[in-house]
């Protein structure tokens, strides 16, 4: 029997994606008030008391093309090399050789083959797939920026695109208010 086709005994496999907070308190340290283990604590400010709209929970698929895939990338390699201030063939040559890149492990991961189911609430981001669920927090969302085609989820590692397409007018907006929950926590 090939190894790959061989039973596995009942969890010897790798978790797919764990949340966890842990809090440890250190001998001889001050702890700021903490919220007890059994009340669960928003992971991002409320928008109830300001003029703006209220997030809702999103849910939707996406099925990504080559094309848009590309575009969301060239478009991020750009915004991050004009960080960088280099010289203008230099930054050419890497935004050509990253998003080809991209595009390739697009191409060879089978992307546009899977269309993959994502749930974005107060408490994060769940992303379902053929290689199973992912479980992605508001800690570890750096910033949402908006391109041509859609929003992109930049994460401490890695990024997430979410075309426009895939919205409705209520979810777009719903979104938006995600990305000015996350610049105000990211500000505090």
């Amino acid at each position: 029997m090939l190894w790959f086709n061989h039973p596995k005994p009942v969890g010897s496999r790798k978790p797919v994606a764990v949340l966890v907070q842990q809090h440890i308190d250190l001998p001889n340290t001050a702890s700021i008030a903490t919220p007890l283990p059994d009340t669960p604590a928003p992971d991002l400010p409320s928008l109830h008391g300001s003029g703006n709209a209220v997030a809702l929970p999103l849910e939707f698929s996406v099925r990504y093309s080559l094309g848009e895939y590309v575009s969301f990338m060239w478009q991020h390699a750009r915004y991050l090399i004009r960080r960088r201030r280099i010289g203008v063939l230099t930054s050419w040559y890497m935004l050509v050789k990253s998003t080809w890149s991209a595009g390739f492990h697009f191409v060879l991961q089978g992307r546009a083959r899977h269309t993959y189911g994502f749930t974005i609430d107060q408490h994060g981001i769940v992303r379902t797939g053929p290689g199973g669920v992912t479980l992605i927090g508001w800690q570890d969302v750096s910033a949402i920026r908006s391109y041509s085609r859609g929003c992109l989820l930049v994460l401490k590692r890695g990024t997430l695109p979410i075309p426009a397409r895939c919205l409705d007018r209520q979810q777009s907006d719903s979104l938006a208010a995600y990305a000015a929950q996350l610049k105000v926590a990211v500000i505090h």
